[in-house]
């Protein structure tokens, strides 16, 4: 099989380019030959209302499938309307990268997840000018409140506000770009569950933990241990996944009061490479094998 492996041509950390090429040598030992593509190299050109490849770039034009490990959804869209085969889709792409659909996505669905609010929309060039709108927030869910860009990863634009003064802070520096409010689960301060599902099976799990920040991400300081989910956990991952049609996600789950498991966020293309640590798991191998079981259908 042919496919290709889409990534952004702008963010190129070591980390990333080390995923990359596990998919790469996975793809390889399984007799695929796939193909590195940047979304700037996948450019296309819409004439007389169809799509056309950038006919300048050295590459078949046809692959079997696409591992699409971007959130350029516009161009998995367009990848999709050629009929090609996208692991994940865009669409749930899409809803995995903006918070908010993610939470409207799963609601009445049977999974739990924080009491949250979606901030009211506002434009670019007015940003919040009244934020009386608060008010209806304070109301509903008690201090500390989470605040979160419904676009960001890495637990860099996640924050905390300890009284109303911190909260309009957060939400002027934020100005007017989309957000939502959480209410804090003080049972899980410091420390959630990332479990890796792929094909609607969890294949690898790992407990993130942080003794400074009320946020467990190991990039912004937080460790890891090997973990053995508990069957409800594993539960909700399959579950989320499910309800959001992928292929493959790391699943972040909160420690509500006993250990009942909240959903705290669902990624589309989670970064693996601390799961590789932690575990001793390469995630990249399980998805090369979900692909190919799925094409032979």
């Amino acid at each position: 099989m042919y496919g290709w492996l889409v990534v952004n041509h702008f963010l190129r950390p070591e980390k990333f380019d080390l995923l990359y090429s596990w998919l790469e040598s996975a793809a390889e030992k399984r007799g695929h030959r796939l193909v590195r593509l940047t979304n700037a190299q996948a450019m296309f050109t819409i004439t007389n209302g169809k799509f056309q490849p950038n006919l300048s770039l050295e590459y078949e034009p046809n692959p079997d499938y696409v591992i699409f490990w971007d959130k350029d959804v516009g161009l998995a869209r367009m990848l999709e309307s050629r009929g090609l085969r996208l692991f994940n889709k865009a669409e749930s792409i899409a809803v995995c990268d903006d918070k908010s659909l993610t939470h409207i996505c799963l609601a009445n669905k049977g999974i739990r997840m924080p009491k949250t609010i979606i901030a009211p929309m506002t434009f670019s060039n007015i940003g919040y000018n009244d934020y009386s709108f608060l008010e209806t927030i304070t109301n509903e869910i008690d201090f500390p409140i989470v605040v979160k860009e419904c676009h960001g990863s890495f637990g860099q634009q996640v924050y905390l506000a300890k009284d109303k003064e911190q909260l309009i802070g957060i939400v002027r520096n934020i100005d007017h770009k989309p957000m939502l409010f959480q209410e804090l689960i003080s049972s899980s301060w410091g420390k959630d569950i990332r479990i890796n599902v792929v094909g609607g099976k969890p294949v690898a799990s790992m407990l993130r933990y942080s003794d400074s920040d009320f946020r467990s991400n190991i990039s912004n300081g937080g460790r890891m241990q090997d973990y053995k989910p508990t069957e409800a956990q594993l539960d909700l991952a399959i579950k989320a996944c499910e309800a959001l049609s992928l292929d493959f996600a790391g699943v972040d789950i909160l420690f509500g009061e006993n250990d009942q498991p909240i959903l705290c966020e669902v990624n589309s293309g989670p970064q693996f490479k601390s799961t590789y640590d932690c575990t001793g798991v390469n995630v990249a191998d399980f998805i090369i094998d979900h692909i190919s079981r799925e094409m032979r259908r």
